[in-house]
C-alpha cells in the first residue's frame, strides 16, 4: 500500500464475495477498514472482520457522505452482479448513479486515492478466441445485457470523473471463484450444480478464472502501485467450460461431463425458465444473455498488471478447490 503508515479505508460490497477478500486483505495488511452495508444485506462475510461498519445504499448521497468522513482511500467493490434482472432500474441505480454519486461524494471529501473495481465485462473480446486485453476495442452496443451495459456505463463515469481530477486506479477482475462465496454467483452456482453431478453436457465457451483472494491481492497492488486513469486486468487462467468441469470432477470425485450441446437448441430452455422465474421469483439457471454470451470465450490477458503492479495470481484451479471445499464445508453441497 502507499507509504506512511496505515490508510482509513472505506470499502463498499464488503458484504459480498469481492469486497469481502478486499476488506479482510486491508485488515491483514494493517489498515483501518470501515466498510458500508446495506441495511437488508447478508452479513455473514463480516464475521471476523475488524471493521467499522457504517449502514447506508448507494443511492443514498448522505449515507456516502457520513462513511466517507475521515477517509483517506476508498475502495469501490460494490456492484449489483446478476445476469438476469426482471427490472433493471434498480441495477442502472446502484451501478451507474450510485458510483457517480460515491466518486463524487469521495472527491468532495478529500480522499487521496481509490481503486474502483470495475470487470473484464466491460472489455472487448478477440472472435479467435485468443486473449483481450485493456486495449482490445469494444463499445456500448457490444455489451449483452444489463449487467455488462451497466458496468460499462459505470466505468465510463469513473474514467470521465478522473478527467476532472479524481485519482482513482481502475481494476478489471475476471470471473473469481474460492471461499465465502455465499449468494452464490453465476459461476459459484456452476461449481454447486456440477459437483453435485446435474451438469451432464456443456456448451463450447471459455472464460479466465482467477482466485477471490489473487483478485484481493490485485486491488491493495493497484492502490500501491497503479497509475491514476489506467485500467488493469485482474485475472488468472483461461479455462474452457468443460476444463472448468472436469476440474470439478476431478475435486469431487466424479466422471466429467462429456457431451457438448450446441446453443441453438437451448434457448427456447432459457425463455421458459426466464419466464418462470419471472413468475415464482429467483434466477433461472439458463438465461438468454448467458447463451448470447457464450458464442465468445472470454479470455483475457492480465500481462499489464503483472508487469506493472507485480501481480501473479495461482493456479485457477486451486480457486476452484478452495470453493468446492468451502461450499462442502458450509452445507451447499448437501450431505
Amino acid at each position: 500500500m502507499a507509504a506512511g503508515g496505515p490508510e482509513t479505508v472505506l470499502v463498499t460490497g464488503a458484504t459480498g464475495f469481492v469486497g469481502s477478500a478486499v476488506a479482510r486483505a486491508l485488515a491483514q495488511a494493517g489498515h483501518n477498514v470501515r466498510v458500508l452495508i446495506r441495511p437488508t444485506a447478508d452479513r455473514r462475510n463480516l464475521e471476523g472482520l475488524p471493521a467499522e461498519r457504517h449502514v447506508g445504499r448507494l443511492e443514498d448521497a448522505a449515507s456516502l457522505r457520513a462513511a466517507l468522513a475521515g477517509c483517506t482511500a476508498l475502495f469501490h467493490v460494490a456492484a449489483d452482479y446478476r445476469l438476469w434482472v426482471p427490472d433493471p432500474a434498480p441495477m442502472y441505480a446502484a451501478n451507474v448513479d450510485g458510483t457517480r454519486s460515491l466518486m463524487q461524494a469521495a472527491l468532495a471529501a478529500g480522499v487521496g486515492r481509490m481503486v474502483y473495481t470495475s470487470s473484464v465485462a466491460t472489455l472487448g473480446l478477440n472472435a479467435d478466441g485468443t486473449s483481450a486485453d485493456e486495449t482490445t476495442p469494444v463499445t456500448l452496443d457490444d455489451m449483452i445485457g444489463h449487467y455488462k451495459r451497466s458496468k460499462y456505463l459505470a466505468e465510463a463515469v469513473v474514467l470521465e470523473l478522473i478527467g476532472q481530477g479524481l485519482p482513482a486506479v481502475v481494476v478489471n477482475p475476471s470471473t473469481p471463484v474460492g471461499p465465502r462465496d455465499i449468494k452464490p454467483t453465476p459461476t459459484g452456482r456452476i461449481l454447486i450444480e456440477a459437483a453435485m453431478g446435474r451438469m451432464p453436457a456443456y456448451v463450447d465457451t471459455g472464460l479466465n478464472l482467477v482466485h477471490v483472494d489473487d483478485v484481493a491481492q490485485g486491488h491493495l497492488l493497484a492502490f500501491a502501485k497503479g497509475r491514476v486513469g489506467e485500467r488493469y486486468i485482474l485475472g488468472g487462467d483461461n479455462m474452457s467450460l468443460a476444463e472448468l468441469l472436469a476440474a470439478v470432477a476431478r475435486r469431487v470425485g466424479r466422471k466429467p461431463p462429456t457431451v457438448a450441446l450446441p446453443r441453438g437448441p437451448l434457448f427456447p430452455l432459457a425463455w421458459a425458465a426466464e419466464a418462470w422465474a419471472r413468475l415464482a421469483g429467483g434466477e433461472p439457471f439458463v438465461t438468454v444473455d448467458g447463451l448470447k454470451m457464450a458464442a465468445k470465450k472470454m479470455y483475457f490477458s492480465s500481462a499489464k498488471a503483472m508487469r506493472e503492479l507485480g501481480y501473479a495470481p495461482r493456479p485457477a484451479e486451486t480457486g476452484i478447490a478452495d470453493a468446492l471445499d468451502w461450499f462442502r464445508d458450509n452445507g451447499y453441497l448437501g450431505k
